[in-house]
């Protein structure tokens, strides 16, 4: 067999399908939210591409008031390949991102019931977390792969201020590696953790309970890019509507297994019928009401 000189190494890859969508994880769980009858504020930094996409997203009712645009340089682009298998590789822009502030959300914070802080410019994603923290507003810390960036201080002050922690089987594995950390020492900073293992379900773990649950299954997967958010945006969902941690998560699954049957990470529109009723198939039981919340 031939060696490899992974010094020389350049690969090229010829792909067969080819599509552009809106996305990017803060847009995709408000999207989701707002399917889920609720009304998000979406905080952000878009670049001087990114008017037509807060038009969009505005024309559906969710609230860009506090999206900031700029100018001198471009909105945050991802470029994901995905297999048949459902492994995916990354591309990521940052952009404007790199470059954005925390808004001053002073004029609504009371109105606010739930925060999820996803993966952007870590300084920014610290901000977001001590402010959350300060006005005692409860808040899900989501990092992804942006941990890659993190130093351990930074994930531990992240943690500090978070009042959950939700990651897939993979990141988890970078937290502990870069923490030298068990999910039982984080549980001394958070409420709950949440590791989700695509295709395999959940496990949501607390200081007094382990629960695994199975997967929402789809009907067909055709792209698995977005489904993460959209758990997210089922789990946000229930917590703001006070339910148990494992029914926000059985919604968070049954939404993630609609956004999976499609190529784009935006649904355009959702039965919730059906979803309450896969859920309620997957897991033997029907979830509560779902929460209705007002505009802010």
């Amino acid at each position: 067999m031939k060696e490899v000189n992974l010094e020389q190494l350049s690969v090229s890859f010829t792909t067969h399908h080819y599509e552009r969508h809106f996305g990017g994880n803060g847009a995709n769980i408000a999207w989701n939210l707002k399917l889920l009858l609720q009304n998000p504020l979406l905080v952000g930094t878009v670049g001087r591409d990114g008017r037509d996409y807060c038009n969009h997203l505005a024309k559906h009712s969710i609230d860009v008031s506090c999206i900031e645009q700029r100018d001198d340089d471009v909105t945050p682009t991802a470029i994901i390949a995905t297999d048949s298998d459902e492994r995916q590789i990354t591309f990521f822009h940052s952009g404007a991102d790199a470059k954005g502030d925390w808004p001053d959300l002073s004029h609504v914070r009371n109105a606010l019931g739930y925060a999820i802080v996803s993966p952007r410019d870590s300084r920014i994603q610290m901000q977001a977390m001590q402010w959350c923290s300060q006005y005692h507003i409860p808040c899900l810390f989501d990092p992804g792969q942006g941990m890659l960036g993190m130093g351990p201080d930074e994930m531990r002050r992240a943690l500090h201020f978070a009042t959950g922690f939700i990651v897939n089987a993979y990141e988890w594995s970078l937290c502990a590696d870069l923490l030298q950390a068990s999910v039982d020492d984080v549980l001394q900073e958070v409420e709950y953790v949440v590791v989700t293992h695509g295709g395999e379900g959940c496990t949501i773990y607390t200081p007094e309970s382990e629960t695994v649950l199975p997967a929402c299954k789809a009907a067909h997967v055709v792209n698995p890019t977005g489904a993460g958010d959209a758990f997210r945006a089922g789990f946000l969902t229930g917590m703001i509507g006070g339910w148990p941690l494992s029914d926000s998560a059985k919604l968070g699954a049954a939404i993630a297994s609609k956004v999976v049957e499609q190529q784009g990470t935006l649904l355009d529109t959702l039965d919730l019928n059906e979803v309450l009723n896969r859920a309620a198939i997957t897991y033997g039981k029907e979830l509560p009401v779902l929460p209705v919340t007002v505009s802010v």
